[in-house]
């Protein structure tokens, strides 16, 4: 889990150690599912900054509901180059749905 800051930010840098990502490495963002899939491809349109961070699109943090200061799940696969990005909505929805399967639908 980790935060974004107002410019959309992802501010945890150790996705990027662990993806092998540096400064100026170019990306394709998008969504998929209400998730936000970032890959590493030389045709991207975005970069990782000169400080090292991965900043996600105005237009798609506001399409997913992301404000400043909204934590969210970064998931992470190194053998195929990307990190997905799950927006708190994302998450209840996960959640509510695993809920839903292990009682039934009802609470305890």
């Amino acid at each position: 889990m980790t935060a974004l800051d107002d410019s959309g930010r992802i501010l945890d840098r150790g996705v990027l150690s662990a993806l092998g990502w540096g400064s100026g490495m170019r990306l394709t963002v998008g969504e998929r599912g209400g998730l936000i899939v970032v890959a590493a491809d030389p045709a991207g349109a975005c970069r990782v900054t000169s400080q090292g961070f991965v900043v996600l699109p105005v237009a798609l943090r506001h399409w997913c509901g992301l404000r400043r200061g909204d934590r969210v799940l970064v998931v992470v696969d190194p053998g195929r180059g990307w990190m997905v990005v799950h927006p708190p909505a994302a998450l209840e929805a996960m959640v509510s749905a695993a809920h839903s399967a292990v009682w039934g639908g009802e609470p305890l």
